[in-house]
């Protein structure tokens, strides 16, 4: 029976991070299945999803976590049994003046809604001609049953008048 495990690590970044990572999910026999890794104000984070067979498991688990040792702070969570959110799959595009608690109002209008975050992410740059900073973020969302582009644009709104929103349907 396999198990699947989902890896947190944060680290000061160096190279070989990735590969010390992956040959310690590779000696234990498991299987990297997707991830998502990034360098972050010097740090490096990512989350990794691994199977692995439940014979291995606690080795596989005890052995990443022994990465302490050499500076890489690893978080586990064992998957359970976990539906995905259903409804209709979308691309968010978020651009405006930056502000304090950006994030905070989105995800909150975002959860009220009942939709659904896949991927996110965000960014606070100088505008190219004004120079001030601008908060941009992208993500893939669900839009739950009955809720349409229009109604979460209009909702998303009202945190801010000059926020540029953008929301594109997949079929």
């Amino acid at each position: 029976m396999k198990k699947e495990i989902v890896l947190t690590a944060v680290s000061e970044d160096r190279p070989g991070l990735v590969g010390e990572l992956s040959a310690v999910v590779a000696a234990h026999n498991g299987n990297w299945i997707d991830s998502a890794m990034t360098r972050l104000g010097g740090q490096f984070a990512g989350v990794v999803r691994i199977s692995v067979s439940a014979e291995n498991e606690r080795k596989l688990c005890d052995a990443l976590l022994d990465l302490e040792a050499k500076g890489i702070s690893v978080g586990l969570h064992i998957n359970g049994a976990n539906v995905a959110p259903s409804g209709t799959m979308a691309k968010l595009s978020l651009i405006g003046q930056d502000q304090p608690g950006m994030i905070s109002r989105v995800s909150a209008i975002l959860g009220a809604l009942r939709v659904s975050i896949d991927s996110l992410d965000t960014l606070v740059e100088p505008g190219s001609m004004s120079g001030e900073l601008m908060f941009k973020a992208k993500a893939d969302i669900i839009l739950p049953h009955g809720l349409t582009s229009e109604q979460l644009i209009e909702a998303l709104e009202v945190i801010t008048g000059d926020l540029m929103i953008e929301i594109e349907t997949q079929k």
